[in-house]
């Protein structure tokens, strides 16, 4: 069976499911799931799981992510992007470099984001975006999430100074909100804004440099083997045959190099075993003096095999 992950370089206007949809035919299974929704205007990595490949992407979610984009200032919108019909309007002429570094600065580092309250977010069961297209106000709880880099590589001045475009690269932690972001970069300097492109280059140790578009995609389905994509997402650990053929079992070893230490591999950041062939084994979680498997995968099979979870 055909497992892997597949790095979608995602076309503007697609929503990430309508990316999941088209995967399925071209691998001619049902079983794909996505790593991280991407909004329909935005483009770039969107990582796939195929089959067994989709118990990784658990671990790939909560990796690090990074975008380009361009904010606007002088303009805000119903869904704090280009999307959404614009609410108000402020002249930006007045905005100067200095300010923008240091409304950019404030963004920097951990932070608490209210999202926008046209997302996904599920407010009492329902989507947040479901109700505030049906004329509720939503008021969404601020989260914390850590800008790691909020860079500034041009500023442009349109419309005789009126608005401004500000093209940015972010590297942010998962949950962050890009077009919160500029919605608060413009309130903090008093004309407002709004994301007019956005555009993900990375996800976790997944870059736009190994994405295909779907059309390359329909004339070559690329698929990163699992053990590749194990090997570049997680610790990796080198087992004997001895320890394959204990942790293929689902049976206990030793603890890795690490147990004890802040490096300790957890059930939420194992580590990835290998057998002496490089294949992918199981994911282990130390435990005192032993390692235990958080996942099985079958030994004799590239692809992942066919093992049940422990």
């Amino acid at each position: 069976m055909l497992s892997g992950l597949v790095i979608v370089d995602k076309p503007q206007g697609w929503t990430s499911h309508d990316v999941v949809g088209r995967m399925r035919r071209l691998a001619g299974t049902r079983k794909v799931g996505h790593a991280g929704t991407l909004d329909p205007m935005a483009t770039g990595v969107l990582v796939l799981g195929i089959n067994k490949a989709t118990r990784l992407l658990t671990y790939i979610v909560g990796t690090s992510k990074t975008y380009t984009a361009t904010i606007r200032l002088g303009e805000s919108t119903i869904t704090d992007d280009a999307e959404g019909d614009v609410t108000e309007t402020r002249s930006a002429a007045g905005v100067t470099a200095d300010a923008i570094a240091g409304g950019v600065a404030a963004l920097t580092g951990p932070i608490q984001q209210v999202p926008s309250s046209v997302s996904a977010i599920k407010v009492n069961g329902e989507r947040s975006y479901a109700r505030v297209r049906s004329g509720e106000e939503v008021k969404l709880a601020a989260r914390p999430v850590v800008i790691h880099r909020f860079d500034v590589h041009a500023i442009n001045r349109l419309d005789g100074g009126r608005v401004v475009d500000i093209d940015v690269t972010v590297e942010c932690s998962s949950g962050t909100y890009i077009r919160a972001l500029a919605r608060d970069l413009g309130s903090a300097l008093g004309v407002g804004g709004h994301l007019t492109a956005l555009r993900r280059t990375q996800v976790g140790p997944y870059t736009i440099d190994q994405a295909r578009t779907l059309e390359q995609l329909a004339e070559e389905l690329e698929i990163l083997e699992m053990s590749l994509a194990a090997r570049s997402l997680m610790p990796n650990r080198e087992l004997s045959d001895d320890e394959t053929t204990e942790i293929s079992f689902g049976r206990r070893i030793s603890a890795g190099p690490g147990a004890g230490t802040p490096a300790a591999a957890t059930a939420e950041n194992p580590a990835a075993a290998f057998a002496p062939s490089g294949e992918l084994v199981a994911l282990l979680a130390d435990s005192g003096s032993f390692a235990k498997p958080v996942l099985v995968f079958a030994p004799g099979t590239g692809n992942g095999g066919t093992g049940q979870g422990t």
